[in-house]
């Protein structure tokens, strides 16, 4: 069995657990994307099937909310922050340095997915603009110079 047939051999039995209850796509689709890291076309087009719910309707789902991916993602997500107080000391350059150094575009994933590179609105610790957060770390007042010891720090 290669890994296609695995992911939909696997997503037939997720979705069994959710067939008889109303309205549970979207923790339908919350579990395939924790089993997988993000929602793989044939898991989408398997759901479709098992749960007689159109394609479109899926992927229209799958592409509102924005906790839903449907491309890998890397081991390590990097959030930068984009708001103002981060804009005005200089998010900018570390997202420039960010997408040189990993050469990964910006809501890109690295070739060996180590890293995921998102841009965000906000991430709420404007007194340590500018911001990033790695996983769950949050660093701050940094410099593009700090960059490389932090990613350091994520095999």
């Amino acid at each position: 069995m290669d890994d296609r047939e695995q992911r939909i051999a696997e997503t037939r039995r997720i979705v069994d657990q959710y067939k008889t209850t109303q309205g549970a796509l979207i923790p339908c689709l919350q579990h395939l994307q924790n089993t997988f890291g993000y929602l793989p076309a044939e898991a989408l087009e398997t759901a479709s099937r098992e749960l007689s719910i159109p394609l479109a309707e899926i992927y229209g789902v799958a592409t509102f909310y924005a906790q839903f991916h449907l491309s890998p993602r890397g081991r390590h997500i990097i959030r930068i922050c984009r708001g103002t107080a981060c804009h005005v000391r200089g998010s900018a350059t570390l997202l420039e340095t960010l997408k040189e150094t990993l050469h990964v575009e910006e809501n890109g994933t690295t070739e060996d997915r180590r890293f995921t590179l998102e841009p965000v609105a906000c991430l709420g610790a404007c007194g340590l603009a500018p911001v990033i957060t790695v996983d769950r770390k949050t660093y701050g007042r940094l410099g593009a110079d700090d960059l490389p010891g932090i990613l350091e720090q994520y095999p």
